[in-house]
């Protein structure tokens, strides 16, 4: 077995830190009061991660950009067909593609429908002030509703996936994103993750974080 170095340091960062932040804004969202403050740091950090995996997917690691994130119908047949998944799914499979691609859709849609929600009684949106009544609404309800449910149920599924991974087909997942590398039976691309690519990410999330704070400051600055 040859040991391919599948996730960089900055994807596996982002993992990790994208999965605290998500348990941490759900434990504030449903505590509420003063833990609201948190929750709103803890959302737009979320929004910065989501914007800096953009931007990552097109200058990462070799399996951490969009193209290896490929979940076409003919790639998920092809998987299903295969008793042992080939070189080129040892990065994300197809349907653990779809799963990755829906999950940060939603957490993008997430963060944005909160930048204009109003619960009314001490919280809002940094962006409120910038829309009518109704898109508020529309955007509170959805925040604190189907959004949020769907979100959780993802991550759920996504946390069984790993078990049945873990239990039918023996290949610890949690493993590879903690130490980056995966077994192969043949020889595969492997990541660049050094010097190079640290200082690149810093740049981006840097980046993305300008950006973020740009953008929640825009209620301020047009009002």
């Amino acid at each position: 077995m040859i040991q391919v170095r599948i996730w960089d340091w900055p994807t596996r960062i982002f993992h990790w830190l994208l999965a605290s932040l998500v348990l941490a804004l759900v434990i504030t969202g449903n505590v509420g009061g003063n833990a609201m403050v948190w929750h709103f740091r803890c959302a737009y950090a979320v929004f910065s991660l989501l914007i800096f995996r953009f931007i990552w997917g097109f200058c990462g690691g070799h399996w951490s950009r969009w193209r290896q994130l490929a979940c076409t119908p003919e790639l998920i047949r092809q998987y299903f067909k295969t008793s042992a998944p080939p070189a080129v799914f040892l990065g994300h499979n197809p349907m653990g593609s779809l799963s990755v691609i829906a999950l940060l859709a939603l957490l993008l849609l997430q963060v944005s429908t909160g930048l204009f929600s109003d619960d009314e009684i001490s919280n809002a949106g940094p962006l409120v002030s910038l829309v009518a009544e109704s898109t508020v609404s529309l955007a509170t309800s959805w925040h604190k509703g189907l959004g949020k449910t769907l979100i959780i149920l993802l991550v759920a599924v996504h946390l069984l996936a790993i078990l049945w991974y873990f239990l039918k087909k023996k290949q610890n997942l949690t493993i590879a994103m903690l130490k980056g590398d995966k077994s192969s039976e043949a020889p595969a691309h492997s990541s660049q993750d050094g010097p190079a690519n640290w200082l690149l990410a810093v740049l981006c999330i840097l980046l993305s974080a300008g950006l973020v704070y740009a953008l929640i400051n825009l209620g301020a600055t047009v009002g």
